[in-house]
């Protein structure tokens, strides 16, 4: 059985994502696709309630047995406006999709799918590199190793993990203190991302979003505060409590308050707090290209190590 969305993804279909993303971390937690984890669905599907230019994103969905086996969510080509004036066309397809292990034939369903909805469109999409299956499948349909995104600075993820046994102490320097969305407010936080991320399409409304998605926590949204009161760093961690994983997404610094341990502490500070709530393993993710090593040797520092990567393929408009 299956269920085609063109209404926008709802609060409950993001539920039934994660619900398909925790089965699949339960067994296989190398073959979770890009932006598919249980925090990066709701992140991405929460900031993008305030995004009044991409359309909707069209979906389908396939069920077994009343279980939600695998999912294709696909971003069209938009345009964004940012907080600095400036706009951003994308225009190019991309996917982001989920299929269980046990369903894998399934994969061609999803692919054919995205051909007809994104048909004219030069289409990208970026897997596991660890579904082999998969892989063979997607080469098939006429999909190819997208050698731009590999390139040295190129953008494709690799997901990190690390166990929340012997944690050393957060220090901060003299000053910083550590605060959470529910005591700061909804200004501060967002005020905290767009100094991080400049420029950015990030606003109160997306936060708004971002609250109302599934498995947000207040409590679990960490900053650290200067001393003259502004958010000099700040990530939101998202907690899977049926696989006791935390994961972050995301995490910046305002660019004046970098090199001085702020991220390294509130990460540590973190991992602590999910400990607390139940978590036995952190993730985080980060551009994996040689030319962005920074977040990448933060978390080696902090003990990550990576757990999974993307494989970024790509399809000519022209193709069939």
């Amino acid at each position: 059985m299956t269920n085609t969305n063109v209404e926008p993804v709802t609060a409950a279909d993001v539920r039934l994502m994660q619900g398909l993303a925790q089965r699949v971390t339960a067994t296989r937690q190398d073959l979770v696709n890009a932006e598919a984890t249980f925090g990066e669905l709701a992140w991405n599907w929460g900031k993008g309630q305030a995004d009044d230019d991409t359309g909707g994103r069209p979906g389908r969905q396939w069920f077994s047995g009343g279980d939600l086996v695998a999912w294709g969510w696909a971003r069209l080509p938009h345009r964004l406006r940012r907080n600095d004036g400036s706009v951003k066309d994308v225009t190019e397809a991309c996917l982001t999709y989920q299929v269980h292990p046990d369903h894998a034939g399934l994969i061609d369903e999803v692919i054919d799918w995205y051909d007809d909805t994104a048909a004219g469109i030069e289409r990208t999409v970026m897997p596991s590199a660890a579904d082999e299956f998969a892989l063979k499948r997607w080469a098939a349909h006429g999909y190819g190793t997208d050698s731009a995104a590999l390139g040295d600075t190129g953008s494709w993820t690799q997901l990190n993990e690390r166990d929340l046994t012997d944690l050393e102490q957060p220090v901060l320097p003299r000053g910083f203190g550590f605060r959470t969305a529910d005591e700061v407010g909804p200004e501060a936080a967002v005020q905290a991302h767009l100094d991080a991320w400049a420029p950015s399409a990030y606003t109160v409304k997306s936060y708004e979003g971002v609250r109302r998605s599934p498995g947000y926590r207040g409590d679990l949204h960490i900053l650290v505060e200067a001393p003259d009161g502004t958010m000099a760093s700040s990530t939101v961690m998202w907690l899977d409590e049926a696989n006791r994983t935390a994961e972050f997404e995301p995490v910046g610094t305002h660019p004046a308050h970098r090199r001085q341990g702020l991220a390294r502490a509130m990460l540590l500070h973190g991992m602590h707090r999910a400990r607390t709530a139940g978590a036995t393993q952190a993730t985080v993710a980060c551009l994996g290209a040689p030319g962005h090593p920074r977040a990448r040797g933060l978390y080696y520092g902090l003990g990550f190590r990576e757990l999974s990567r993307d494989a970024p393929l790509v399809k000519g408009a022209s193709a069939g």
